[in-house]
């Protein structure tokens, strides 16, 4: 009898600690979840941004890329990752991921724009989506910056590090951004903080 008493003992001690164990993992993985809904950037369609502007108007930021575009894909890594980057991007503005080179329709400022030349069997490059040459854009990636009427601000092209991005980011958020004796002043006070 002692000895089925203390098995018993073992086995409710054994059972305290899979819960306790259990508990400590399922708190680290919704911590987890939590921390990875804020470190990503928010990224939507153009429709959506320019839908979410009538409501709470902000500036867009678009990025412009393909799939087979080297600079594009480190931009994702190392900049779009980036904590300050993030925060800043998802705090300030609607953020728009946009591949040049999509099939998708899409309907932008009482227009819709195609990629007429796109083929599907293609590998690698492949048609420009027009919406992409309306945007004035000439090479990958490009950051598109767009006021709160989403018209174009200005299309900035090529790889850029978080302090790089972070002068465009916030002059064409805090600063005025219509003479190129506004930009000038700007740039050359700017002090990078990321």
């Amino acid at each position: 009898m002692h000895l089925w008493y203390n098995l018993c003992l073992r086995v409710s001690y054994t059972k305290q600690i899979v819960m306790k164990n259990l508990i400590l993992i399922l708190g680290l993985f919704c911590s987890s979840a939590l921390f990875a809904q804020t470190s990503s950037i928010n990224w939507i369609s153009i429709e959506e941004a320019v839908e979410a502007q009538k409501t709470n108007p902000k500036k867009i930021i678009m990025d412009v890329y393909t799939s087979w575009c080297g600079p594009c894909k480190m931009m994702m890594k190392n900049t779009f990752t980036d904590l300050n980057v993030i925060a800043y991007i998802n705090q300030n503005y609607y953020a728009v991921k946009f591949n040049a080179e999509s099939p998708d329709e899409i309907d932008f400022q009482g227009r819709t724009f195609t990629n007429p030349t796109y083929d599907a069997n293609k590998k690698g490059r492949n048609g420009v989506h027009e919406l992409s040459r309306a945007l004035q854009v000439s090479a990958y990636p490009t950051i598109v910056y767009m006021n709160e009427e989403a018209q174009v601000i200005a299309p900035i092209k090529g790889y850029q590090t978080p302090p790089q991005i972070e002068l465009y980011l916030r002059f064409f958020n805090e600063g005025d951004y219509t003479s190129q004796d506004d930009w000038s002043a700007f740039s050359e006070s700017f002090k990078p903080s990321w």
